[in-house]
């Protein structure tokens, strides 16, 4: 069962997009310099259907996106719920995994957008030119189009 450990209403995790990111919890990664070791541990609330219906009811209105952060212990579960938000709610569905690639069973097409690689310190996030993780838009075929560079885009200063 996904459990979560908290949600917040974010900017930069998407870009283009106002999202609801959730934090899943039982993280099987232990990547070094992690932000949120926390989300090792298997605690939190249940992440069901109802449970997001909730959070939705208080704070969906300006939302155009539902981002599940983690969820890597069960890929599979957050396949099916990516799905659900996508083709029964009105928003567009994301997934932020640790995974080297997407595992295997798990259809691209029950996203909008994917980020898959583990955290690796010395490469930075997705906001740094050499990180190694990738976030994609996922087209109505699967088809995965690399938007990683709207990270450094948004990272340049004002002139």
């Amino acid at each position: 069962m996904l459990k979560y450990h908290n949600f917040d209403i974010v900017f930069q995790e998407i870009p283009d997009e106002t999202t609801l990111a959730v934090n899943i919890t039982g993280c099987p990664y232990r990547c070094p310099g992690c932000h949120s070791p926390h989300l090792r541990e298997d605690t939190g609330e249940p992440l069901t259907q109802e449970a997001l219906l909730s959070i939705l009811e208080r704070y969906g209105a300006g939302i155009t996106c539902i981002c599940l952060m983690g969820g890597d212990a069960r890929p599979l579960e957050v396949q099916e719920l990516a799905g659900w938000i996508k083709n029964s709610l009105e928003y567009r569905s994301a997934w932020y995994s640790g995974a080297e690639e997407i595992p295997e069973g798990v259809d691209p097409r029950n996203f909008d957008y994917i980020k898959i690689g583990p955290y690796v310190e010395a490469a930075g996030g997705l906001k740094s030119a050499t990180t190694n993780q990738r976030l994609y838009r996922v087209g109505e075929d699967g088809s995965l189009t690399d938007i990683t560079a709207k990270f450094l885009k948004q990272n340049k200063p004002m002139q």
